[in-house]
């Protein structure tokens, strides 16, 4: 169900407090992330090995952590050194996970821990560059991950969910895409010429014509989006790469699968214009957040209607292509996961 051997984000930085925990479920996993006496991330799964308890209900001692339902304490390496009802600590470890902090985002890697590699964790350095401004945003959907990933895969469906938020002139969804292949994902670029400003733009860098859009990103294994997109006056040469004038961004999102069913939504939407004017990034950030209700409201719904017809098969339309080819690459990566286990059983 799952790709394990990846990075997902386990949340904001500023989630993970220094004195308690976040606690957060992710692949079905419950998990306590915590900060040490340096500041650095702690990921255990939070479940006390001695009667399943939640370690996010315990208490920090120092880089330590106890158990508040019998008293067992953990070091930072999941390690038990103290039951208080007998002598020697239990031969018991918490399950940990590697954990990377970067550009406000938290990793982390629910697989095989010797395959970590931080190298794999894709740049999102627009989320704390200071020639970019943006705010944190977070959205929970009671719907599987995949779905979620078809919406962001198609942006063709911007001016009919979002027509008051991020969408523009219907003529938007007539561009056509094009779609690359990635080692771990894809590449999807779509260009529309003389076309309509969309309006979360237009109440804070207003453009008197018509514009030439861009939305180019990659969509990266198991559900990362990272788009360059941007507005510039029609005929002054972005589609040649003159942005001189243009309002660019920058979005970087995030799911992570909760369970089965639900799914963990990470996003910002960074841009490099008036970043000394925080009314400005506010009120794009809430055009988004608008937006991203909006999404989810559809999302949801189809969702609940593919539950209760198990048997519909869906119709295929040229803008599919990207949906349809990720769809691939993740049940390749889960092939390939399966294989030594199946191996092994043979």
């Amino acid at each position: 169900m799952f790709i394990r051997n990846t990075w997902y984000v386990a949340g904001w930085d500023e989630e993970v407090p220094r004195d308690g925990f976040l606690a957060r479920t992710i692949l079905n996993t419950p998990v306590a992330l915590w900060r040490d006496e340096s500041g650095a991330v702690v990921a255990f799964e939070d479940m006390c090995p001695h009667r399943g308890a939640p370690l996010s209900r315990g208490r920090r001692e120092g880089d330590k952590v106890r158990c508040l339902y019998h008293g067992l304490l953990f070091d930072r390496a999941g390690t038990c050194v103290e039951v208080p009802s007998q002598d020697t600590p239990v031969k018991a470890c918490v399950r940990t996970f590697p954990v990377v902090e970067r550009h406000r985002w938290i990793w982390i890697w629910p697989g095989d821990p010797a395959m970590a590699d931080p190298a794999l964790i894709p740049d999102t350095h627009w989320l704390d560059d200071p020639a970019w401004r943006s705010l944190s945003g977070y959205t929970h959907y009671q719907s599987n991950y995949l779905p979620i990933c078809d919406n962001l895969l198609d942006l063709a469906h911007l001016p009919y969910v979002h027509p008051t938020t991020l969408g523009g002139s219907e003529d938007y969804a007539r561009a056509p895409a094009k779609v690359e292949r990635l080692e771990r994902g894809l590449k999807v670029t779509r260009w529309a010429l003389r076309t309509a400003p969309p309006p979360f733009l237009q109440k804070v860098r207003p453009f008197p014509g018509l514009v030439d859009r861009w939305n180019i990103y990659d969509f990266l294994i198991p559900g990362i989006f990272l788009m360059d997109s941007g507005i510039a006056d029609t005929g002054t040469g972005a589609p040649e790469g003159n942005r001189e004038g243009a309002a660019e961004f920058h979005g970087c999102q995030a799911l992570t699968p909760e369970t089965e069913n639900s799914t963990h939504y990470f996003f910002a939407h960074p841009h490099n214009f008036a970043i000394d004017r925080p009314e400005v990034t506010k009120s794009i950030h809430d055009s988004v957040v608008e937006a991203f209700m909006e999404d989810r409201a559809m999302v949801t719904a189809q969702a609940r209607n593919l539950e209760l017809r198990p048997d519909f098969r869906m119709t295929a339309i040229r803008a599919d292509a990207a949906l349809s080819q990720f769809r691939w690459i993740v049940e390749r990566a889960l092939e390939v996961e399966a294989a030594p286990a199946t191996k092994a059983a043979e």
